[in-house]
């Protein structure tokens, strides 16, 4: 299912200043209206619960005011498109749904969108059936969850291509039923195989959505000439490898002016990078969006085509801030944030140039 809601035509807009435009990647954590269950029959939020967790969304919001937020995790769309709306987002796109089981047991969350500027397209990405299988994945390939596509007028630059991800986690996708005849150390053993082949297995998942999204991206900016936005829950940081393809900075056998030109007008980058090379960069760490444990890592990502890069010379915003909303992570008071979620919210200001 794809649904595009959109504001009656007495509605107005764009009330903030258009100098300025703020983005933001937000997972929610399980976003279920009670009385419908997250992937157990038990896990059903209290109302209280609801509350509390729909009053720390709002009071996000309000406090850091993003003009364009990519959510994940959304199992409730309806109750998100009401509250965001409440908040000044009169424009709300999602696609798919939730898988429903029993009548009230959800899983299977799905991405969406909110706007203050006018979403005028909005569709699920489709993976090149032809290229998956030339590079060695399964006829039956498909995305882990459904890709979003929301084309947004965004001020000054026009329609922008805003792409919502939640890639697929590094939890292994098999796993070990411990069996009764066999010993205690070789279900052991039976578990540490299903973890080695698992995790790998759920690397090439992720690995391979972030390259066959990166064609359709290159695809469609071919075709149109659109900026691009890509915000979302990637479940991996940057740097290690296995997304490295959205971070294309190579092209073999051509000449050094057509790589430079291409690359530029083709590919992304990490607002963090854009971000430090700014005047407005003071020398800050990044700071993670995820802790396990004692490890900690940055898993959300906003990625930008070069009309937000201020190096590009036909460039229209810069980055001109980036933060990383955890407190609720670093120094949770529990009748504040005890339901909020186990991610950091990234949020980008980009400035228009001079």
């Amino acid at each position: 299912m794809i649904s595009t809601i959109t504001p009656n035509a007495t509605t107005t807009s764009l009330e903030i200043p258009n100098s300025r435009l703020k983005i933001a990647t937000f997972n929610l954590l399980n976003y279920l209206e009670p009385p419908f269950a997250c992937y157990e029959f038990e896990r059903i939020y209290s109302e209280q619960q609801w509350q509390k967790k729909q009053r720390w969304i709002r009071d996000y919001l309000a406090q850091c005011q993003p003009d364009v937020i990519g959510f994940q995790e959304v199992f409730s769309p309806a109750s998100l498109q009401a509250l965001v709306k409440e908040c000044g987002y009169d424009y709300f796109s999602v696609i798919d749904e939730c898988t429903v089981v029993d009548d009230f047991i959800c899983s299977s969350p799905v991405v969406a969108l909110a706007s203050r500027y006018p979403i005028t397209d909005a569709v699920a990405v489709t993976q090149d059936a032809a290229l998956a299988t030339e590079i060695g994945l399964a006829d039956d390939f498909v995305f882990s969850r459904e890709i979003l596509r929301a084309t947004v007028d965004l001020p000054h630059i026009g329609e922008c291509d805003c792409y919502v991800v939640h890639f697929k986690s590094k939890r292994a996708r098999l796993e070990h039923t411990e069996d009764e005849h066999l010993t205690g150390e070789e279900n052991i053993i039976e578990s540490l195989k299903a973890n080695v082949a698992g995790g790998w297995a759920s690397t090439i998942q992720r690995g391979s959505e972030a390259t066959l999204l990166m064609v359709e991206m290159i695809k469609r900016k071919v075709e149109t000439q659109k900026p691009m936005l890509l915000m979302g829950d990637f479940n991996n940081n940057l740097n290690d490898g296995v997304l490295s393809q959205l971070l294309t900075n190579n092209l073999r056998f051509v000449s050094k002016v057509d790589k430079d030109k291409f690359l530029e007008k083709y590919c992304l980058q990490d607002v963090w990078s854009l971000f430090t090379e700014s005047d407005f960069y003071q020398g800050q760490s990044r700071q993670p969006t995820h802790y396990f444990g004692e490890s900690s890592s940055v898993l959300d990502h906003i990625l930008v085509s070069c009309e937000f890069d201020a190096k590009y010379n036909k460039s229209v915003f810069s980055v001109t801030d980036y933060d990383t909303y955890d407190r609720h992570l670093i120094n949770p008071i529990f009748d504040r944030d005890g339901e909020s979620t186990d991610h950091g919210i990234v949020l980008v200001t980009l400035q228009l140039r001079s």
